[in-house]
């Protein structure tokens, strides 16, 4: 896919950045060896190529323990509320 110097100034326009004319052929040359590039790696066939969790054979990420850390504060913060009601906080309307 090759990119013209409107596309190279629409991309801009949108990312926010400030492309001067004189370098908008640089960034139309670099973009389309870049999408040059993903259209290559599309092409590979992985469908037999497992997911993997880690990028390295054979190591494991190291996981915490699943437990209980803290205790249940939730009445403790209700009495801080302006106003609560069944064990929710209640809030001033602000959308119709």
């Amino acid at each position: 896919m090759s990119l013209d110097l409107k596309d190279v100034a629409g991309i801009a326009h949108l990312a926010r950045l400030h492309v001067t004319q004189a370098d908008l052929p640089v960034y139309a040359n670099s973009l389309s060896k870049i999408m040059a590039m993903v259209e290559q790696l599309k092409a590979a066939d992985t469908s037999k190529v497992e997911p993997m969790a880690h990028p390295l054979a054979g190591q494991v990420q190291r996981m915490r323990a699943d437990a209980v850390t803290e205790t249940d504060n939730h009445a403790k913060f209700q009495r801080n509320a302006p106003r609560t009601e069944s064990g929710l906080y209640l809030v001033p309307k602000v959308i119709e």
